[in-house]
């Protein structure tokens, strides 16, 4: 359904040139919800005003339902515009009209005649939620309530493609999640295919099927979210994680970690247990097998869409045979084995 190839978008020219996007590739197919994740100036903002043409890339070609944007211009591309709705962070409601008039602006601009825009606009404040609110102004809204008239407002020309620029950033966390819920309930009644653009790993978590992380314009990773959560591939990946499952070694301990093993020194590591591994007991094998002492710094499980993925940061002891053996066979299992680094032993 969406499909970016090659693509690149550069700011200024010379020695103020600033390549905000470099040779992305990303396709994604009808129907799914896809996110895009990443630190600031990373480039997520540029790459989904690209999707639209509102940045229109330095090169590489953007497809949406197969026809090519970037050969477009003027009246043509207008009208391709129509099958892309957009959603953004601070809403961009008219505040002089209703929320009635505020969904009907598109179709207005369109030509629509008044009975049909009746027509369209009715089911979509069901839809949202609103149907309360059509003669209300956007003063008169909360937040919530006017990034929902905001969706509505970019279904109204009944899109095949939603795009959402950081859609849940100005809210609260409950209103976040009735959105998120707003958004899957959308996806699924009308096989709307989503991109949307975000930092916050729990919007990723609560409704995407798959995720790309963007760092320095580069799309740098991309995976199952259940994957992503389980098994990131990339440092970066690794960073948004822990981050996001506030999983980190206390901080005295941090400050004894070293790289490198010493003769009287035991390993560190931060393990990732999914699929049956997480209902194994595999800690206790390890300490019974392997005649290692496990002390469990950290631990919490967390459900990932349909998955469950257990996480916990443990330090190993025994000798160094020992703990040889027990990494051998943590790495043997079905879970994800990371060495933070090794502490000195009390000798």
């Amino acid at each position: 359904m969406i499909r970016l190839t090659n693509l690149s978008k550069t700011f200024g020219a010379g020695s103020r040139a600033v390549k905000a996007l470099a040779d992305v590739d990303l396709h994604v197919p009808q129907g799914q919800i896809h996110g895009v994740i990443g630190l600031s100036g990373a480039g997520k903002s540029t790459l989904i005003r690209c999707v639209n043409l509102l940045e229109r890339p330095t090169s590489g070609t953007v497809e949406v339902d197969g026809q090519t944007l970037t050969s477009l211009s003027g009246p043509a591309l207008n009208q391709a515009r129509h099958r892309i709705g957009m959603i953004f962070q601070h809403f961009n409601l008219l505040t002089s009209r209703t929320v009635f008039a505020n969904i009907a602006l598109p179709l207005e601009l369109m030509g629509v005649k008044r009975d049909e825009i009746t027509k369209r606009v009715t089911p979509l404040l069901e839809l949202v939620g609103l149907a309360d609110k059509a003669q209300q102004y956007p003063a008169q809204l909360s937040g919530g309530q006017k990034q929902r008239v905001a969706i509505a407002r970019a279904l109204a020309s009944r899109p095949q493609v939603l795009l959402c620029d950081e859609a849940t950033s100005a809210l609260d966390p409950h209103t976040t999640a009735s959105i998120l819920e707003l958004l899957k309930d959308i996806n699924q009644k009308l096989g709307l295919t989503i991109l949307l653009i975000t930092h916050e790993m729990e919007v990723v978590k609560s409704i995407c099927h798959r995720v790309s992380l963007i760092s320095g314009g580069r799309l740098v990773e991309e995976a199952d979210v259940g994957d992503f959560f389980t098994a990131p591939r990339t440092q970066l990946g690794r960073d948004f994680l822990n981050e996001f499952l506030e999983l980190e070694p206390p901080r005295e301990l941090i400050d004894r970690l070293e790289q490198t093993p010493g003769p009287n020194s035991h390993p560190v590591v931060r393990l990732a247990f999914s699929g049956d591994a997480v209902s194994t007991p595999l800690i206790s094998r390890l300490a019974r097998e392997c005649g290692v002492d496990v002390s469990i710094l950290q631990a919490k499980v967390e459900s990932i869409q349909e998955r469950t993925l257990g996480l916990m940061i443990a330090e190993l002891m025994g000798d160094a045979e020992d703990t040889r053996r027990a990494l051998a066979y943590l790495q043997s299992h079905d879970l994800t084995v990371e060495v933070l680094g090794h502490v000195q032993r009390d000798v």
